[in-house]
């Protein structure tokens, strides 16, 4: 196409006349119930669609829930971010009684000299900021004590929430909490399930481009 050509047609877009399409009213969230049992249970549904396994159960009962699910799956390397409330919470119960658990791996040096170790690791802990009940999705939100790394390497993520005003009925409710239009976070994950893919034949594969088990655990 030569340029005379070409600046016919740009001109023709140019002056074409133009009208707003209409705009599709909003439709209302699927999980609008403002009771939190509600929600959580639509979470926990939704995730469990997508693989997840999903434990609700009292915030104090949460580190021997962990041990157990450790435990079952045998697992001999935990990843962990020790600078966290979780962190600092795993550390100490495991100086207590580590009998039988897995080695507890600290996230504590830069990636350039952690990465072997990274992948070498079976599990990870990390805390979730959020989650929204009508899609069934965490929210993660890395730190640097608590790099993305934490949830994307290890086999097995293990994601710790806590239901007191953390579950969302919908992801706009999530964004008018968390106050993301006065500072949208910079790393912000969304995770329904363990990773997934699929090839030319819809034959879905787990674990190629991420975790292959995701355990989350809901403390009330």
């Amino acid at each position: 196409m030569n340029d005379t050509a070409r600046n016919r047609i740009l001109e023709r877009l140019r002056n074409a006349p133009r009208q707003e399409a209409a705009r599709p009213d909003v439709p209302a969230s699927a999980a609008t119930d403002p009771d939190r049992n509600a929600r959580i249970a639509r979470l926990k549904s939704l995730m469990e669609a997508m693989r997840t396994e999903v434990h609700v159960l009292p915030a104090a009962e949460w580190i021997p829930r962990l041990q157990g699910v450790l435990q079952t799956r045998a697992i001999k390397t935990l990843l962990y971010a020790p600078e966290t409330d979780l962190g600092a919470a795993l550390a100490e119960a495991w100086q207590q009684d580590a009998a039988g658990l897995p080695e507890l791996v600290a996230y504590a040096d830069p990636v350039e000299s952690f990465k072997e170790r990274i992948f070498a690791v079976e599990a990870a802990v990390t805390t979730a900021a959020g989650a929204v009940a009508d899609t069934g999705a965490l929210i993660l939100q890395p730190t640097p004590a608590e790099p993305r790394l934490m949830s994307l390497v290890p086999p097995v993520h293990i994601a710790v929430l806590t239901a007191d005003a953390m579950i969302h009925s919908s992801l706009s409710d999530a964004i008018q909490a968390g106050r993301w239009s006065a500072g949208m976070p910079t790393n912000l994950l969304l995770i329904s399930g363990p990773s997934k893919t699929a090839d030319i034949e819809l034959t879905l594969a787990f674990g190629v481009h991420g975790p292959k088990e995701l355990v989350v655990l809901i403390l009330e």
